[in-house]
Parts: C-alpha cells; structure tokens; sequence
C-alpha cells in the first residue's frame, strides 16, 4: 500500500532526548502505525531532502490512567521512527527548537 508522505509522517518528536540524538544525525517522528521502515525513509527522504541511512521503530502501546474516581482514560498506541542520516546532512526544521 502506497501511501502519501505526508501521510505517513505526523509529527516530529521534540524532546530532550530526542535533541540530544539529532546532535548525532538522528532525528525522532510519529509516524502512521502501518508504514513501513523503507516507507518511513522514502517520505523522510522526500519531505527534508536528505539521505536516510537506517530507520528503527518503536510501538509505543496504549495507556491507560484514571480520570476522577472510577472513569478511565486510554491514550492510544503510537509508533515512532528514528532516521539516521548520512554524515554531514542535517535537517533545518530542528535546528534552534
């Protein structure tokens, strides 16, 4: 299934950890829960015009919490990618966050 790159990927993920990483030429998104890793590179690749040398992803299952006394809350399950660029290729959108 083809899917458009704007589609696949939603967000960046800003935080700490994740600035610490793009440092290293790693860079943090949530992206939609059925893209693949060569999907994930080739909308990375098309969006920032860089050179994508390895995804990873990572399920991040559901959570549930308590909202009052007897209700219940349920976040639900995302996925994230982290795209390791080529050496020397940054993308501008996440510099000075």
């Amino acid at each position: 299934m083809e899917m458009n790159p704007y589609k696949i990927i939603i967000r960046p993920v800003d935080t700490e950890k994740s600035r610490t990483a793009s440092e290293m030429g790693q860079y943090v998104f949530m992206v939609h829960p059925w893209a693949n890793k060569v999907e994930i590179a080739m909308a990375i690749s098309y969006i920032f015009d860089v050179d994508v040398v390895k995804v990873r992803t990572i399920n991040v299952p559901a959570k549930f919490g308590r909202w009052g006394r007897k209700r219940i809350r349920r976040k639900p399950a995302q996925k994230k990618a982290i795209v390791t660029l080529a050496p020397g290729q940054r993308i501008e959108a996440f510099e000075g966050v």
